[in-house]
């Protein structure tokens, strides 16, 4: 279904939008607003074909064949329209660019909810292992020195949560400026954020099964 953005004939002032750009057959056209909609819109053919069909009836785009496709170009006509009603164009454009920062932000929280949860299993862990050093160096207290094992188990388990702190901390950073310079282009799509979470919770899947049990 036609989002509501391209409601009372938008569709086809965006249309004339993208011609103005450059000429581009109809597959090309397809894929411009998928990528302009982070993918949460890709029109059908049967979308696309009729109006342009529209336009070249109303004089607004020409078409020319290139091989085997069918090149469409908007013509001096098709330009004034698209100046006449510039306002309208400059509208549709804001409601794109909120539509694709919102799927940013929404991939965004997951990554967030996901690193705060590694991260508490990260710290139940190093308690854990805590308590057990500490219960170690303890029943050997009598002949034992307290720099023995417990407290070598407790710096390198200290030590490995903050390393992976930081880690985590330099992912979640590099991602958001990748999903930030991406969304500006409009390819971040919600196939992008269903990987995301799956290829997280397995890697937290896999980190937490080399962690001892409680």
């Amino acid at each position: 279904m036609t989002p509501p953005v391209f409601a009372h004939g938008s569709l086809r002032l965006y249309l004339l939008a993208l011609l103005d750009e450059q000429p581009r057959h109809g597959y090309e056209l397809i894929q411009a607003l998928s990528e302009r909609f982070g993918g949460t819109y890709s029109p059908s053919a049967g979308t696309i074909y009729p109006r342009l069909s529209k336009l070249e009836e109303e004089g607004l785009v020409s078409k020319s064949t290139d091989g085997r496709k069918t090149v469409y170009e908007i013509t001096d006509a098709g330009r004034a329209e698209l100046e006449a009603r510039r306002p309208e164009l400059d509208a549709i454009e804001n409601e794109v660019t909120d539509s694709v920062r919102r799927l940013a932000d929404g991939v965004r929280a997951e990554v967030n909810d996901a690193m705060r949860s590694l991260r508490a299993e990260l710290a139940s862990a190093a308690r854990e292992a805590k308590r057990s050093a500490t219960k170690t160096s303890a029943s050997t207290a009598g002949g034992t020195s307290t720099t023995g094992w417990g407290g070598d188990a407790r710096v390198e388990t200290s030590r490995a949560v903050h390393e992976a702190d930081l880690v985590l901390s330099e992912f979640r950073q590099q991602l958001r400026t990748d999903l930030r310079t991406q969304a500006n282009r409009g390819r971040v799509t919600p196939e992008s954020v269903t990987l995301l979470k799956a290829r997280l919770a397995q890697v937290r899947a896999d980190v937490l099964a080399t962690l001892p049990e409680h």
